[in-house]
């Protein structure tokens, strides 16, 4: 019975072309209804229009691409600029002629809506009859609004051609470039679905464009804003990330690290299933320790994604074999990847799509952020960082995932460091690194001072990169004051016989 439901729904649904958007709005349009297409220029509708009439193309199905704003060897070459062939769409040109360009061709005594609105209507209807298509696309409707004249007469316009399709088995896309000065919301009220498509430019970096799906007639979807970038060969979507739809259940499977202290400090390592941050100053050894807990994991046989924006790769892997953590032997395998990640250039929407495909694709134990400092940057607002860092933890959590981030304080000694963002309430274990004078050196200390997992040291242990290794020492035991930076010796109280 439920597979028979789903044969309907499917049966009753017009796929737009783009499987992710697909997904969102619940499988596609729902096919005999008209919906609204609005957007800025530039922001993709005639792209995502296209992709809709090649799909159904590719089923078969008649289509109708009928423009009023763009000519046919515009459209072609915008399918060609993606590598497209538009052989199985009809398009129907109703731009001006050159003769309007003439004073003579004026009208005097009609006003343009009581000639032209009439004629180009009845040049669409005859289109319609001619082909009678299943997909029917119009770009655009400002167009039609100055044609019109009036609100009231456009209105009556889309009203009677949302009749006119209601009949003919005909799913219809209107395109609106949101030109005019007040935002028209008589459309909307009209259309059986809204979709919004946005486009934002920040002060640095390549544009950012998301859509969101204003309203959708009988239908449940997913709401709220959506990434979206313009690529050679259409638009990809970036659905956003909801942890509930993905519950499963955790084994938290211990992963330990192979270097014996830091294992005994974490209580027997990390587990799958948890989320540990790594948080200190600047080169106190923050992105070795991952290093050692990715070797480490595809040591064992597993896989692991590493996701960087502080370094280069080349930098990354170098910098691990001189520590004898050799990530190339496994990245030559694919147990290991690593993505390098520009924040100028790729958008938050992106990043968690590709955390996703690591883990769905390919079943990676362990997911590698590094670091929070840089992820903050590829957000648009720092406000949004925490929702949607909470929604991906969660996530990798349920999918019985060990999350690795690492944070970098500002400063590198003493009291006063601080953090860009705290995470660390939403971290089930936190591993603090810090800098520490001793005797006229410079050293490194680290300590556990958070694990949800399960119980582990106290202690504060020095930390080494010496010797072509990671070294962690025996506890600090003689000192007090290691984590304000500048340390207190004292004696050991003499022990007594019995």
């Amino acid at each position: 019975m439920q597979e028979k439901a789903q044969a309907e729904h499917g049966a009753m649904m017009a796929s737009t072309g783009i499987e992710s958007l697909d997904d969102i709005m619940g499988g596609g349009y729902r096919t005999n209804r008209l919906y609204l297409i609005e957007g800025v220029p530039g922001s993709g509708k005639t792209t995502l229009a296209l992709q809709f009439l090649l799909e159904g193309a590719r089923r078969n199905e008649p289509t109708l691409y009928i423009t009023l704003s763009e000519s046919s060897e515009e459209l072609v070459s915008v399918a060609e600029s993606h590598g497209w062939s538009l052989s199985g769409i009809t398009l129907r040109e109703l731009v001006p002629s050159e003769a309007a360009l003439r004073p003579d061709d004026h009208y005097t005594m009609f006003h343009p809506s009581e000639v032209e609105l009439g004629e180009t209507t009845r040049t669409i209807l005859e289109e319609v009859d001619r082909i009678n298509p299943k997909r029917v696309v119009f770009d655009s409707l400002s167009e039609l609004r100055l044609i019109a004249g009036s609100p009231l007469r456009y209105r009556r316009q889309i009203l009677a051609l949302k009749h006119f399709f209601a009949g003919r088995d005909c799913t219809v896309l209107m395109l609106d470039d949101m030109t005019s000065s007040e935002r028209d919301l008589q459309v909307q009220s009209i259309a059986h679905g809204v979709l919004l498509l946005e486009q934002m430019n920040p002060d640095y970096g390549a544009e950012r464009r998301r859509l969101r799906v204003v309203k959708y007639r009988g239908l449940s979807f997913r709401g709220g804003y959506h990434d979206y970038a313009i690529r050679r060969g259409g638009i990809v979507v970036f659905p956003r990330l909801v942890a509930t739809e993905h519950r499963k259940v955790s084994g938290m499977q211990r992963l330990p690290s192979r270097i014996g202290e830091l294992d005994t400090l974490l209580g027997g390592g990390i587990e799958r299933g948890t989320s540990t941050l790594i948080t200190g100053a600047p080169g106190t050894g923050k992105s070795s320790v991952v290093a050692q807990f990715v070797y480490a994991a595809a040591e064992r046989g597993e896989s692991a994604a590493m996701f960087i924006f502080d370094e280069s790769i080349n930098t990354l892997v170098s910098r691990a074999a001189a520590l004898s953590i050799d990530l190339q032997k496994h990245i030559d395998t694919g147990r290991v990847t690593i993505q390098q990640v520009d924040p100028a250039e790729l958008s938050p929407g992106e990043l968690i799509q590709a955390i996703r495909k690591s883990v769905e694709d390919r079943g990676v134990s362990m997911v590698v952020i590094d670091s929070l400092n840089g992820y903050l940057n590829a957000m648009p607002g720092e406000r949004f960082l925490i929702i949607q860092l909470h929604e991906l933890l969660t996530f990798l959590g349920q999918s019985d995932v060990a999350t690795l981030l690492i944070s970098a304080h500002q400063g590198l000694i003493g009291s006063n460091m601080t953090s860009p963002v705290d995470v660390s309430y939403l971290a089930d274990a936190v591993i603090l690194m810090r800098y520490f004078e001793a005797e006229g050196e410079v050293r490194q200390a680290i300590s556990v001072v958070k694990k949800r997992g399960g119980a582990h040291e106290r202690s504060i242990r020095e930390f080494r990169m010496l010797d072509g290794r990671i070294m962690v020492g025996e506890p600090l035991r003689n000192f007090r004051g290691i984590l304000t930076g500048v340390p207190i010796y004292q004696e050991a109280a003499p022990r007594v016989e019995t």
